[in-house]
């Protein structure tokens, strides 16, 4: 995909973008530009944070936060916005802290792809 086939937000033509559930990857890099206060979670798994990662993510593989909730208690009442590959697990990680009371949680929009194509093209893709 190139970025021509993006819209004005940086999402593929089409994308079904889930207001209130998902930021954009160009909103969340303003967010970081502007010094806001929030925690990027990359719930992939290791093997793939090795192949390619978000400067100053914190990896937490969904496969694992069940287990590890316990250390994402210091981020309670601070936005997260949690990333994956295509943006599908991080939904359900965006869901699951939701319900585990976590009040501002979003999942980014298209994951770590869709930031290759935007926002950082030196990251691989895979």
């Amino acid at each position: 995909m190139s970025e021509s086939l993006l819209d004005e937000s940086g999402l593929p033509q089409g994308y079904p973008f889930r207001d209130g559930w998902e930021v954009t990857p160009r909103q969340v890099k303003a967010m970081a530009e502007d010094g806001e206060d929030f925690v990027l979670l990359d719930c992939r798994e290791p093997r793939e944070y090795h192949v390619a990662h978000i400067a100053g993510s914190q990896l937490l593989p969904l496969s694992e936060a069940a287990e590890r909730l316990s250390e994402l208690e210091a981020y309670r009442g601070r936005k997260v916005v949690v990333h994956c590959h295509h943006g599908g697990r991080s939904l359900r990680m965006a869901a699951m802290l939701r319900q585990q009371g976590f009040e501002d949680v979003t999942s980014m929009a298209g994951g770590i792809d869709l930031w290759a194509i935007d926002i950082d093209s030196s990251l691989p893709r895979y």
